[in-house]
């Protein structure tokens, strides 16, 4: 019975800790914008080998223009480039990193302000030296509980004055700390710190869900036409959804679920070895019992019924305190790890079905032994 607690408690644990994951995923990743788009630069292809783009430079303000003007499917655009350096306000400093965006920025990645203003159009224009600061950054560098909104901290040795402060939104599914950000208009992080024209990414949001598909494809086209690109050239550009990283990781999770679904599984076959060995002990010890019962008018599938039931109750007692310890172990994990769960009721009936299961494979074969034992046999056993 210890063998099928330990299988079924395991079985639901796993399977709960999974979809606990594949859940917060998508939830973590829908909170960013279930319906955004992100533009990455590519390189073409160069010798059948495509490199990874991160550096290269396809992605202008011609672009935004022309996904502003032509694209139907797309609500917002805002370009976004970045810069890694120490952010600095008195005798403080934090490494963070500033991203460069447009006011549709907010919008699109479902940011809110918990203080202040957001940076205008204006601003942008001006490339004016304001920003926008995450919950992290105020941690480190306004230790004293100060208000940071007019403040000026310097970044990349460039003062910023602090305009508003940004709703914390904790760890992506990356594991990333989304407050760790400082936001200003990506004009003034293109001139003054980063003295580049190109974008490293274009976000934009597509008008629902349904329509995500046919703004990728109206983005793709409307790009390949600015880059001039001629029908036989691949892209120089890469076009990502939400949609599918939601797909891929979920996907991704689904099969590590699966994985440890099936090494918790194993505890289960070992509980039914275990019922089996110790039928077989009790079809040994009960020898005399069944010969006499044999001897009285007990028929052979008298003798079966009796210890494949026992075999059963034994299974089904231990599936229903494996259930039991299942969900205390989910709420253990989830109390004491803060890892998401969540436990699924075909988990639970899968458990069950598993567990008469194996009390019929496994308690089978030892009660048809003591069904075909001769009474006479079984009464002279000592």
């Amino acid at each position: 019975m210890l063998g099928i607690i330990i299988g079924v408690a395991s079985v639901i644990a796993m399977i709960a800790i999974g979809e606990g994951s594949k859940q917060s995923i998508h939830d973590q990743l829908s909170s960013m914008g279930s319906n955004m788009i992100t533009v990455l630069p590519s390189s073409n292809l160069q010798g059948g080998v495509r490199i990874a783009g991160a550096s290269y430079q396809t992605l202008t303000e011609k672009d935004i223009t022309a996904m502003t003007r032509e694209a139907r499917f797309i609500t917002e655009v805002s370009p976004a480039v970045s810069s890694k350096s120490q952010a600095i306000n008195g005798a403080l400093n934090w490494p963070t990193t500033m991203q460069g965006v447009s006011p549709e920025y907010l919008d699109i990645r479902k940011l809110t302000l918990k203080d202040g203003i957001a940076f205008t159009e204006h601003d942008v224009r001006a490339s004016a030296k304001v920003c926008l600061i995450g919950q992290t950054v105020i941690d480190n560098l306004f230790q004293n509980g100060e208000n940071p909104i007019g403040k000026i901290i310097r970044f990349h040795k460039i003062p910023f004055q602090v305009i508003g402060i940004l709703n914390p939104k904790g760890q992506n599914a990356f594991g990333q700390d989304q407050d760790d950000i400082l936001i200003a208009p990506y004009t003034t992080v293109q001139k003054r710190i980063l003295a580049s024209i190109y974008f490293q990414n274009i976000y934009a949001s597509a008008a629902n869900e349904q329509v995500t598909d046919s703004a990728t494809a109206e983005l793709t086209r409307i790009l390949r036409e600015s880059h001039r690109l001629r029908p036989a050239e691949d892209n120089d550009f890469m076009v990502r959804t939400q949609a599918e990283l939601i797909n891929t990781l979920s996907s991704t999770s689904g099969l590590l679920t699966v994985l440890l679904t099936v090494v918790a599984g194993i505890s289960l076959v070992i509980g039914g070895i275990g019922i089996m060995n110790i039928m077989y002990v009790s079809v040994t010890e009960r020898t005399r019992e069944i010969g006499l019962r044999m001897s009285i008018g007990a028929r052979g599938k008298d003798i079966l019924y009796q210890f494949l039931i026992e075999a059963i109750l034994i299974s089904i007692t231990g599936g229903v305190i494996g259930v039991a310890v299942g969900f205390l172990s989910t709420w253990l994990v989830t109390a004491i790890l803060k890892w998401p769960t969540v436990v699924s009721e075909p988990s639970v009936i899968l458990s069950f079905f598993v567990c008469a299961l194996t009390g019929i494979f496994f308690g089978y074969y030892p009660a048809q032994k003591a069904s075909q034992l001769d009474p006479i046999e079984a009464l002279r056993y000592e």
